[in-house]
């Protein structure tokens, strides 16, 4: 048995918590109808069908001594044992199934009439010790010889098992765990636990003598009779949480009682019960004589299907839970959180940390606190959205487009394509001024500081919710090593500085190979995003020719939406194809590399998926932002790749829509795909779980028709298990979102509505998953989101620069400014009305190409760029006007950096500017 470093600090004094924390093991603070859950009902006499049963299943597993607990009141002997440990030559009699199928269905039919507390599947057959784990196993499995030794081991360690046949399966059994008091005791100190100490739970209401108490009366008082804020938690609502406050310190058994006990059975949590069982699980070997231990190694080699704590009972109830109270904390949750009537209600944290573990109560935590920072960003976006709708028919730039009925553009292919009116492209360009106008600026500047805001206010919030739940002073377990880990390095060892223990090392020079395969992994991989990408702008470049030259006219006319919006969706098929590939990618070379621990794998695998993704989703938003139509050439030059395919131009009004419809396509789509992926799915496959029970697919008889018969082990097996990588998954998907929305917010100023309304479906999408789809994942704790808050912090440097090049490169707002005040009608006149000083600006942006003399048409038309005319002594060199236009960009790219850097001078003088 591996013993933790804090076992050898059992006698260190008692230190209370730097807070008044909630007493968590008050009995009366749980809700009024969860008395038959968490108190002890009488033991019921053992029916006579389940004593028959129980001699009936034979397992494989030899009989222990029983254990002492709780003042010999525990004495448990488990009835499913028989005497001697079978081998598998006995596999015969395990896999003959008839003759207990009959005994089920009776048992089945008795657990009707039984006491509500034993039927519901949530205390072991006497209807006292509760369970606290399941584990799952075939009988079919060939690893009996490591089961019968790690359930011996786990008896020895002071857990009791007991074995209850699946209602719904002929070959599953399930090992129900329960931790009496002494094992919890020995466990919590050697864990350090912290648990309510007595002495410090009392409170002086200092406000009572002050001056102005009376004052303060009055005010509660008037505030009561103002309407309730309909977002916050109605505490009748939530009895659950009124809780008093008293301080806290590491569980001591020497100290015993100065700590509030009110009840043993209820003084540790649900959840902290399982963490225990969890943590003796993990240290357990299964192996006589070996080192090999854990419960994660047998859950790899199938000697376990599955191991997960139960739920506490069902999420749904007969009666309201108004006039009855909530059966247990699920069915809380359930009614408070998960249901979508609850949308606009804040999460009742408390109760989320309590239920599922801080780690869990973390991410909701930090879910809840970007979905409400996003309704300024959103609300800003559609004010600059607004603007630009209320004045695209005023535009000055639009006008000119749409009355320049005599300009005539040159071709945009050079065989079959005519030249066209700048007039066609009115409608292109009055969409264009929806997201490039004069709010684009300080949009990109709000966006910015908002980026840096929400990280420093989100540590502020962490570390409220850090001392709110005790976190303070809690630091990581020594972590063990991963099977995998141990199983590749066992035969080289070193001694541990920390722990003095001999455990398995992994050369420098192996770890240093294994890594530079890992890198080229991922280079390969970045590369093939590339290729893919390239593939994409091949595609853009053939059809633009094609529907430049098509006969239907609507299509001719409207060519640049029909290229771009085939060439986005193309890109999104690819995007999600490629991201199947990336996981099992990332799976691979996480797992070559052979991290040490369960905290250095997660890292490892979600950096991989990050970088995987980021690029794959973003590289063709890079393409048309910073590289689309900025090597083209000019008439007569153009610029041809494979000296067959003209590189794509931008639009006279800019290249600014086509980012924008590229950002609205893929964030819309992906955002429907990955609310069906987390909802859908799950309910399909709980739904095909449930129609071959009925069908009797698993083996079940006529009696597990009706789900509500079944006990809570067999329902909870038949849910689906939580994501093998955790909350990678949910976290990628909300980070990949907040760079989405960060990074090219200037092009599309819709992008934070569009994440607040998925976020607050998100948030209720999780919630029923985690509530009502999955097993309850193992409660675990942690003061962070871990490496995801560096990831985020990393978007929002990188944020602040693409959109100062958006804005310089992409956007027409410095090539407008320049003329507006260096070429156009109001320079050296002072400052005038906008649309004023751009008359004459599409012009001023269009050069002139001789195409020469042709009787059934214009010899000259027009291309957007800013070259001399062909009749100039330098033809179609770049004028003076270009390289004011670049310095101009320069500028502003250092200005808006140092803006956000440094907010002073520079901001102001940006915004004014901007106005």
């Amino acid at each position: 048995m591996h013993t933790s470093i804090s076992e050898i600090l059992k006698e260190k004094s008692l230190k209370p918590s730097r807070r008044s924390l909630p007493c968590l093991a008050q009995s009366q603070t749980h809700p009024i109808n969860l008395n038959h859950f968490l108190s002890v009902p009488l033991s019921p006499e053992p029916k006579p069908e389940v004593e028959v049963l129980s001699q009936g299943i034979s397992t494989s597993c030899s009989l222990l001594p029983p254990q002492t607990a709780e003042d010999g009141k525990d004495h448990y002997t488990e009835e499913s044992e028989v005497t001697t440990c079978e081998t598998r030559a006995d596999e015969s009699f395990l896999l003959r199934k008839p003759s207990t199928r009959v005994k089920l269905e009776a048992r089945t039919d008795s657990l009707k009439g039984k006491n509500p507390a034993d039927s519901s599947g949530l205390f072991f057959r006497d209807g006292k010790k509760r369970i606290d784990y399941i584990l799952v196993y075939k009988k079919s499995s060939p690893q009996v010889e490591k089961r019968c030794t790690f359930e011996k081991n786990l008896r020895a360690e002071g857990l009791m098992l007991e074995k209850e046949p699946s209602l719904t399966n002929n070959d599953i059994m399930f090992v129900k765990v329960h931790a009496p008091w002494d094992t919890l005791c020995k466990y919590a100190e050697q864990m350090n636990i912290r648990m309510p100490f007595r002495k410090k739970c009392y409170f002086k209401d200092w406000k009572s003598k002050t001056l102005s108490s009376r004052f303060h009366r009055r005010c509660c008082q008037m505030k009561s009779w103002l309407p309730r804020n309909p977002m916050k938690l109605d505490k009748e609502a939530l009895p659950d949480l009124e809780e008093t406050d008293c301080y806290t310190a590491p569980f001591s058994r020497a100290r015993m009682h100065h700590f509030t006990i009110s009840n043993r059975h209820t003084f540790f949590s649900n959840s902290t019960r399982s963490r225990i069982v969890h943590h003796v699980l993990q240290r357990t070997k299964y192996e006589d004589g070996k080192p090999k231990m854990g419960i994660n190694r047998l859950l790899g080699n199938n000697t376990f299907e599955a191991a997960f704590p139960p739920h506490e009972g069902g999420y749904k109830s007969r009666h309201p839970i108004k006039t009855h109270g909530p059966q247990n904390h699920r069915h809380l949750l359930y009614e408070r959180w998960a249901r979508w009537g609850m949308w606009y209600k804040y999460q009742p944290l408390d109760l989320i940390r309590r239920y599922f573990g801080e780690k869990i109560g973390l991410y909701f935590a930090w879910l809840g606190w970007y979905t409400g920072m996003l309704i300024p960003a959103a609300l800003v976006g559609v004010f600059v959205f607004l603007y630009g709708l209320f004045t695209m028919d005023s535009s000055q730039v639009s006008k000119e487009i749409c009355e320049a009925n005599t300009t005539i553009m040159c071709p945009m292919c050079e065989e079959t394509c005519d030249p066209w009116t700048l007039s066609d492209s009115c409608v292109y360009a009055k969409v264009t001024h929806l997201f490039d106008n004069g709010g684009t600026v300080f949009f990109a500047i709000f966006m910015a500081i908002w980026a840096t805001v929400f990280l420093e206010f989100w540590k502020r919030r962490r570390a409220e919710l850090t001392y709110d739940w005790d976190l303070i002073d809690w630091e990581e377990e020594e972590e063990e090593l991963r099977p995998q880990f141990e199983a590749k390095y066992s035969r080289v060892e070193r001694v541990n500085p920390i722990s003095g223990k001999p455990e398995p090392f992994q050369p420098f020079s192996d770890k240093l190979s294994r890594l530079m395969v890992s890198v080229s992994g991922i280079f390969f991989m970045i590369s093939l995003v590339l290729t893919a990408v390239f593939a994409v702008v091949v595609f853009r470049l053939i059809v633009m020719e094609k529907f430049a030259s098509f006969n239907w006219k609507f299509v001719k006319k409207n060519w640049q939406f029909a290229t771009s919006g085939t060439g986005v969706c193309i890109n999104f098929m690819i995007i999600m194809s490629l991201n199947v590939v990336y996981e099992k990618v990332a799976y691979l070379l996480t797992n070559l590399e052979h991290p040490r621990t369960e905290s250095e794998w997660e890292n490892s695998f979600a950096l991989k998926m990050f970088l995987f993704q980021f690029v794959n989703l973003n590289s063709s938003t890079f393409y048309i932002a910073f590289f689309l139509g900025r090597f083209a050439g000019r008439p007569g030059k153009y610029n041809k790749l494979f000296n067959r395919w003209r590189l794509e131009e931008c639009h006279p009004s800019g290249c600014l829509i086509d980012l924008c419809l590229q950002m609205g396509v893929i964030m819309f789509f992906k955002q429907i795909w990955n609310n069906f992926m987390e909802l859908g799915y799950p309910l399909l496959q709980n739904w095909w779980s449930r129609r071959k029970i009925k069908k009797g697919g698993g083996g079940g008889g006529p009696n597990v028709e009706n789900k509500a018969q079944l006990p809570q082990w067999d329902k909870d097996w038949n849910l689906q298990p939580m994501n093998a990588h955790g909350l990678v998954d949910e976290y990628l998907e909300m980070v990949l979102q907040f760079g989405f929305t960060t990074i090219f917010v200037a092009a599309f100023p819709l992008a934070p509505l569009l994440a607040l309304l998925n976020n607050i479906i998100e948030i209720r999408l999780d919630a029923y998953k985690f509530v009502t789809q999955w097993r309850r994942p193992m409660p675990a704790r942690a003061t962070d989101i871990g490496i995801w808050h560096g990831i985020l912090e990393g978007i929002g440097v990188l944020a602040v620069i693409t959109n100062a090049f958006v804005i310089a490169i992409t956007s027409d707002y410095i090539p407008r400014f320049v003329y507006a005040f260096k070429y156009g009608p109001c320079m050296d006149k002072g400052h005038h009305h906008e649309d004023e000083c751009l008359r004459g600006y599409m012009n001023s942006s269009l050069s002139v190409f001789d195409m020469g003399t042709n009787s059934n048409q214009s010899r000259y038309c027009r291309y957007r760029d800013y070259r001399a005319p062909p009749w100039s002594s330098v033809p179609y060199e770049f004028t003076l006007q270009f390289w004011h236009v670049l310095a101009a960009r320069l500028a502003f790219i250092i200005v808006f950096e140092v803006c956000h850097n440094s907010p002073s001078l520079f901001c102001v003088l940006t915004s004014k500017v901007s106005s």
